[in-house]
């Protein structure tokens, strides 16, 4: 890839990734690997990628579904790696050499939306996972998928799905507004701070947000827009036992990199004796055996329609 003179060593995009979403925990870092995993070869089981073809893996991030399709699509198989961080791009580019692949790699910094240096009707497989959830118009990325691919091309996407997220803080937004203050009850006031930090809380903020302001079907239809025939969606929702196992990862982690972790939420917003409150109900929830998360991700395919 060609660099300039000064390369960031992080910035929002490689923090979260490569640090934030672990909260410097190795064995909730393994949990997270096996989910990521799974959402990877959903992935390329839409679309599988095959000896001699040529891939675009947009938002790259660290690599993994290009190197993934790589294990499976053998030598011949040439991927870009497109992604808007250039510490990224850095790091999968060590990975590349790490894993002796670098030769079948090429590199790119550009946004989903504008994927300028790779040719019209070049490329036979696009796959993207979770990057369209952050690109404000989607369409738009879609359009640049569609305009790499070769005839009969194929895309294969998986993005998770976080407007329910958005619609659950909008809800205690409204019961909190609708109840007078002296009945509010405090520790829902606490989750109310804590979800709209992470979360849009508001009709006009959901529609504003890129995270939250669509559904999969929206997403089934930015791409038949975007010229792409042959769609199939699947939503995807698992219920599991939670991989977040203590306190100190719960607080410490964060759902996206453009969420805080609670712990800086509670930091700059709690009271210390909100803190405890707060606390004091949620770690048994957050610590028991029992206890599960819910997991939305949307896996489309969609084909260019052949010449």
């Amino acid at each position: 890839m060609t660099s300039g003179t000064h390369i960031p060593t992080t910035d929002l995009w490689s923090q979260w990734l490569l640090y934030g979403r672990f909260a410097d925990d190795a064995q909730f870092r393994q949990a997270v690997r096996v989910m990521v995993d799974r959402y990877v070869e959903r992935l390329l089981n839409g679309a599988p990628p095959a000896p001699g073809q040529t891939v675009v893996d947009v938002g790259a991030g660290d690599g993994l579904v290009a190197f993934r399709a790589i294990e499976r699509a053998g030598p011949t198989l040439k991927v870009w790696l497109t992604d808007i961080s250039e510490p990224m791009l850095h790091h999968a580019e060590a990975q590349a050499v790490e894993r002796a692949v670098r030769n079948q790699c090429t590199f790119l910094q550009r946004p989903a939306d504008r994927l300028e240096g790779i040719a019209d009707a070049s490329v036979d497989l696009v796959v993207t996972r979770s990057v369209l959830a952050y690109v404000a118009d989607k369409t738009a990325a879609l359009r640049e998928f569609h305009r790499v691919l070769k005839p009969g091309g194929r895309i294969s996407v998986a993005e998770p799905v976080y407007q329910d997220d958005a619609l659950a803080a909008a809800a205690i937004r409204s019961s909190i507004d609708c109840t007078p203050p002296e009945h509010r009850n405090a520790l829902t006031t606490l989750v109310h701070r804590w979800k709209a930090a992470q979360y849009p809380d508001t009709e006009e903020k959901i529609l504003k947000s890129p995270i939250a302001n669509y559904s999969e079907r929206d997403m089934i239809r930015f791409a038949q827009v975007a010229g792409f025939t042959e769609l199939h969606l699947e939503l995807h929702i698992d219920i599991l036992p939670s991989i977040v196992r203590s306190w100190n990862v719960f607080i410490n982690s964060s759902p996206h990199p453009l969420a805080p972790p609670l712990s800086v939420i509670m930091t700059e917003q709690f009271a210390p004796e909100e803190r405890q409150l707060f606390e004091r109900s949620m770690r048994p929830i957050v610590e028991d055996p029992k206890a599960v998360s819910t997991d939305r991700m949307l896996y489309l395919t969609a084909r260019k329609q052949p010449a």
